[in-house]
């Protein structure tokens, strides 16, 4: 082995090697193999993390609104982090709704809002309207207009 890096922000070891017969160079990545991780339902069934439905719920919030592609990669980087922090196989989807709703809130209230219009499943004005005093956000939703 010549060279040994973390590499791909710490989830994976890059190695350099060179062959001891002919010296010839090449590069090996080793991983860390990850436990499935099963997202447990409000009706009791569970599912296996999909990380493309992660994203594509952050995209549906954020739709026309001044948040990038890369962005909505970051923050589903970011609550993968928290996911394998948490070192367990299954998390509750009413958790994994709170991590996105962080991320939203500190990027853009509009899609928040909209995300935890879904995410709480408002019935009626009433409910909209307490969450939005309980957040403290009609006047910052004002100020985005």
């Amino acid at each position: 082995m010549v060279d040994s890096r973390s590499s791909r922000e710490g989830r994976a070891v890059r190695r350099r090697r060179e062959c001891l017969s002919c010296s010839r160079r090449f590069t090996t990545y080793e991983y860390v193999e990850e436990r499935p991780l099963h997202i447990l339902k409000r009706d009791g069934s569970s599912e296996k993390y999909d990380r493309d439905k992660l994203v594509r719920s952050i995209r549906l919030s954020s739709a026309k609104r001044p948040i990038s592609s890369e962005e909505i990669e970051s923050m589903a980087d970011a609550i993968e982090d928290t996911l394998s922090r948490t070192g367990g196989d299954e998390m509750e989807s009413r958790e994994l709704g709170a991590l996105v709703m962080d991320q939203l809130k500190s990027r853009d209230y509009v899609a928040y809002v909209r995300y935890a219009s879904v995410y709480r499943d408002f019935r009626e004005t009433q409910d909209f309207a307490r969450f939005l005093g309980e957040e403290g956000l009609s006047e910052a939703l004002v100020d985005e207009r």
